[in-house]
């Protein structure tokens, strides 16, 4: 049986990709920083993880055994006035969606190299296709992982390994600042807030919705279309603004 790893699976788009890969018959290892029972399937397993804690990457590796396919979802975000955001929440965004990223990666590498097979598969966003105002950190941490795994893809490739891009899209159920923990959201200092009036209202009646399970759709076609497409736009207006760039 085929088997899945899935960070990031205590909601959203990380809980809905892991049911669409169990209701497929894959063998999913779902993870979290705290598992919680009656999230999912009795028959997918669950494993505690902190991507930001090298001893819980090894651990969670370790006790999934050996995994086909990689989907790093977990992230976090931080809204706000860039001038605003203290660079210690700047660097917590980019140690779970960046270098959380890269450490995931490296930890499944060996074994996939090993087997000559497998798929990493790094869910970023639309904003890397069209910045947008307010969330420069969050676009930062989520564009190094677009140039990352374009490398990735060609330094793997080699070995039978491919690296994917999901880029969802924007939904109403979308939150920058959903899984941040402390990392504080709508740092709108008095200068700004005329400008981001507008901006906020604009985030909360998004023209087009992206879905969670457009997102698990995507994730489920870039792990098994078998291609060397490297990048999966999810949702209408990811789907848009990737024709267009």
């Amino acid at each position: 049986m085929t088997t899945v790893l899935i960070t990031g699976t205590s909601s959203g788009y990380g809980l809905e990709t892991a049911r669409h890969f169990h209701a497929r018959g894959w063998s999913v290892v779902a993870t979290m920083r705290t598992p919680r029972a009656g999230l999912l399937s009795p028959e997918v397993r669950l494993l505690p993880l902190d991507v930001t804690d090298p001893a819980s990457i090894a651990a969670a590796v370790a006790a999934a055994g050996p995994i086909d396919v990689l989907v790093n979802n977990a992230g976090i975000g931080v809204a706000g006035a860039f001038e605003a955001t203290p660079m210690d929440h700047v660097r917590r965004v980019f140690e779970t969606n960046t270098f959380g990223v890269m450490a995931m990666t490296r930890a499944v590498i060996p074994q996939m190299r090993m087997r000559g097979a497998g798929v990493i598969v790094n869910v970023t966003s639309s904003a890397t296709l069209a910045p947008m105002p307010l969330v420069a950190a969050y676009t930062a941490s989520k564009q190094a992982i677009e140039g990352f795994t374009g490398s990735l893809a060609h330094e793997l490739g080699a070995f039978g390994v491919r690296a994917k891009l999901v880029e969802p899209g924007y939904g109403p159920t979308t939150r920058f600042t959903a899984n941040s923990g402390d990392v504080v959201a709508d740092l709108i200092p008095p200068a700004y807030a005329a400008f981001a009036e507008p901006i906020f209202a604009a985030f909360a009646r998004p023209a087009a919705t992206t879905t969670e399970r457009d997102v698990a759709e995507a994730v489920w076609r870039a792990a098994t279309d078998g291609s060397d497409r490297l990048r999966y736009p999810a949702g209408p207006d990811a789907v848009a603004l990737a024709r267009a760039s």
